[in-house]
Formats: C-alpha cells, structure tokens, sequence
C-alpha cells in the first residue's frame, strides 16, 4: 500500500521560507456552504435525526462553524454534535434514539489520519455496521460538496499574497478536508500552481501536515501557518511555527492585512513577538467554547 503521507515526508525545500495554507474559511469562503447544505442535512438524513433536525443544525453549526472546535476532523466533529444532542433536555424530551457509535469513537481515536479510505479499510476489516454507516454519511456528504460547491473564488487578497510569497516561500495546502475535494477546488480556481503539496485528511493532522514537510527543514522563524480556526494556531505552536489569523466573520481585511502588513514582517523577521501576540489575541477573542445554550 502506498504512504498517504509520501508527499510530505519527501519534500524538499525550493526557498528559505515556508508557509502551510488551510484552505475552506481560510482560502474560500466554503465553510457555510459545505455544513450547512452538505454536512448537516446529511447527518440528519444519515443518522435518522428528522425529528430533532432543529436541534441537529443548531450543534452542527456551533461545533464546525460558530466555536473554538470549527475546522476540526469530520469524524471528531460528528460525534461532538451527538454528545451535544444527548445532553439536551429538548432532544431527551422527544425520545429520539442518538447513535452511540462505540466502534466509530474508537476508531476515530486510535486512528491516525481520519479520512475515508482509513474508514473504508476498518468497516470492510471488520463488518461493523456503525463503522458502514459512518462511511456511507462521508461519501454523501462528498456527493453533496461535489456537487454543490463551485464557483467560490477565493477570498480578495489571496491570489495577490500567495503570487508574493511564491518569490520566497515554499506554501503547502494544509487541510482535513478530503483531498480530491481539496484538489478540484485549487485546481477551479487556479492557485494549485501554488502549492508544493496539497494535504488533506488522508495525510494525518495538520500537526503532522507541517512537522513532516518543514519539521528541522526550515528555522522555525521562518515557518508560518495561515489558518481560520483554533486547530491552525495550535498545529502551529506544536511544531514552534508562527501563526497567521484569517479571523471569521472578517476574512477579507484579515487577508489585506497579510497582504499589505503582515507579509512584510515575516520576510523582514518582525513578525515574532508583540505583533504576533496582538494578532492572536484578536482571534482567541472570536470563538466561544461554550454553545449559546447553555449560556
């Protein structure tokens, strides 16, 4: 069997600079598009959820889009929602039976990179019907991005700022987002030509992302991830990288703010220290943690 993770660990370095891209809310404005017509309606119709559909949206979108877990794994992210659903008296009320996908939760936690041909090998292994069930939800939910999601540029800025950084940086996509998805969407709209590597869930985490394309391959302050969600900047930290925040709700000045400000002082070596702290602290403040709920 092929190594997923092949591209990565043989990477060579072009330039003296690297930076690793998310790609859905960071690069493309997809993220609402992908959950809320694709991702959720497919939990519902999936996992028999019709009776609690109203309760089902309202965790999917705090979960993947509205909170400090938005841009998490897919698997991981499908069963916060059912833990989110079983603690609700409105969901307990109506009798409705959650799935407890013993199997998928020790899958999804003993599994290194959470992607559908893992789920496919392990349900095929082992017959599971929960495991079945899951792949089958997976593979709806690409049918349904497939076909929806098109014709989303990205976002003003971008093409600008990667054509800037393309002069001294090597750039990897870094996503957990499948990566024929991830693939079709840089390719559309022309800024694959961009990226060395384009990893997305099949590779592993985007911890594992960037340790094994830049980790002891570039001076740490020379290293740089750009991301939308609390998983970016702590897959930054974790490899001791900088952390770029595209802020939700605010993607376009964040993207002229790289642009115009921020771009400079990561080649100049000033991006370290007060100006990254400001802008981190700026972003921790966007997403809360806690549903409105339970507020």
């Amino acid at each position: 069997m092929t190594d997923p993770q092949a591209p990565l660990k043989n990477f060579t370095p072009k330039h003296e600079f690297f930076v690793g891209i998310d790609s859905d809310g960071c690069v493309f404005d997809t993220m609402e598009i992908k959950h809320k017509e694709c991702f959720i309606p497919n939990i519902v119709n999936c996992w028999g959820l019709q009776a609690i559909s109203k309760y089902t949206r309202e965790a999917g979108e705090f979960v993947n889009l509205y909170s400090k877990h938005r841009g998490i794994n897919r698997w991981p992210a499908l069963l916060m929602v059912f833990d989110l659903l079983a603690e609700r008296p409105e969901v307990q009320r109506r009798g409705v039976k959650l799935p407890e996908a013993p199997t998928l939760r020790e899958w999804a936690k003993t599994e290194k990179a959470l992607g559908n041909p893992q789920l496919k090998a392990a349900a095929e292994k082992t017959g599971d019907p929960v495991l079945k069930r899951a792949l089958a939800w997976s593979e709806a939910v690409n049918k349904s991005i497939a076909e929806m999601v098109h014709d989303v540029p990205p976002f003003p800025f971008v093409r600008e700022s990667f054509e800037a950084l393309s002069k001294k940086t090597d750039m990897i996509c870094v996503s957990q987002t499948p990566g024929e998805a991830l693939q079709r969407e840089w390719e559309e709209h022309d800024i694959a030509k961009y990226a060395a590597v384009i990893a997305g869930q099949e590779m592993g985490s985007k911890t594992e992302h960037l340790k094994l394309a830049a980790g002891g391959k570039y001076p740490p302050e020379r290293c740089l991830m750009i991301g939308d969600a609390p998983g970016d900047l702590k897959a930054a930290r974790a490899n001791g990288f900088l952390f770029f925040p595209v802020n939700p709700g605010s993607e376009e000045a964040s993207w002229q703010r790289f642009y115009e400000e921020a771009l400079a002082r990561f080649f100049e070596g000033s991006y370290a220290g007060d100006y990254e702290k400001k802008l981190t602290a700026e972003f921790d403040a966007i997403l809360p943690d806690v549903p409105p709920w339970k507020r």
